[in-house]
């Protein structure tokens, strides 16, 4: 099964939520008008796009439905589809960093699925050829460690440890040093996820990238935050949070395939301005790809 195979299996449930609703306000009229408008306008809202990013997009639809003299609201569809896609678009200098010498630092509550991203994210740089290293940053949570290094078997790419409990800090040092000797292309970073505790958390990133500016200043830094899509609106307002305490530069979707809440991408997109760059619609090693806005909302609207 091809990847946009796994995207419409995946996006089953959100589509059974969001875009089954969306057909039915398309197939109720006729023409277009402030009913019609409103009725699409709750429907989308209610799909975990958010009433910001309902706004924009119903907004940009009438303008180019006054535009382009779209009377029926059947020809409306293919508009609206655009129109997300446009809303949700990613540009390829946004994926600059995988052909550079690049720090990839994972951030993200526990829970989220920043583990198994991990692996999955250097299953996915392995493939394309790169030399990829692990350092098992994330000392805190118990288990973290083990369970990454099963994730770096299973991605058959090298891993950094350290003991648990022990300093993040000092793991990235000896996994920068073993990046420089391995002539590395992408050194993933697992990072602990304590959100609750956001004062310990800027010490340990403020410490973190201490180290990679002395020890690695050459090297692109990326910085993750991984999301988890079964938490629809909440999802948002994790980013936001972690927004205070990190530079973030992209977000990874993670459990599109469990959720009827998938609408969120959307919504964390146009609201964060962070553009989601990698999506997971699956448990497998393989079920882990950058994101494409066409093939995202070509899938969210496959009709079965």
């Amino acid at each position: 099964m091809g990847f946009f195979d796994k995207l419409v299996k995946g996006l089953t449930k959100t589509r059974d939520n969001m875009s089954t609703s969306v057909n039915q306000v398309f197939t109720s009229y006729d023409k277009i008008d402030d009913e019609f408008y409103e009725d699409l306008e709750e429907t989308m809202i209610m799909s975990d796009m958010g009433i910001r990013t309902t706004d924009e997009i119903i907004t940009n639809l009438k303008k180019k439905v006054k535009e382009q003299h779209i009377r029926s609201a059947a020809e409306c569809k293919q508009l609206l589809m655009d129109t997300i896609k446009e809303q949700m678009r990613v540009n390829e200098s946004d994926f600059a960093f995988e052909d550079q010498k690049s720090v990839l630092l994972m951030i993200g509550i526990n829970g989220v699925g920043k583990t198994t991203t991990v692996g999955k994210l250097a299953n996915l740089y392995r493939k394309q050829g790169k030399k990829v290293l692990i350092a098992a940053a994330d000392t805190f949570r118990a288990g973290a460690i083990e369970q990454l290094v099963v994730w770096a078997k299973r991605a058959n790419v090298p891993i950094i440890t350290g003991p648990e409990g022990g300093d993040p800090g000092a793991v990235v040092y000896d996994a920068i040093q073993s990046a420089k000797a391995r002539d590395t292309d992408m050194l993933i970073i697992d990072t602990a996820g304590r959100l609750h505790n956001k004062k310990n958390l800027m010490k340990e990133m403020s410490k973190i990238f201490k180290i990679l500016a002395r020890e690695y200043g050459f090297a692109h830094i990326e910085t993750l935050l991984v999301l988890d899509g079964t938490t629809g609106q909440n999802a948002l307002q994790q980013a936001r949070e972690f927004e205070e305490t990190t530079a973030i530069t992209g977000i990874v979707l993670t459990k599109l395939d469990g959720t009827a809440k998938g609408g969120v991408a959307i919504a964390i997109q146009s609201e964060m301005g962070f553009p989601v760059k990698y999506i997971g619609v699956g448990e497998g090693i393989d079920d882990m790809q950058r994101f494409n806005s066409d093939e995202f909302v070509d899938a969210l609207f496959a009709e079965d």
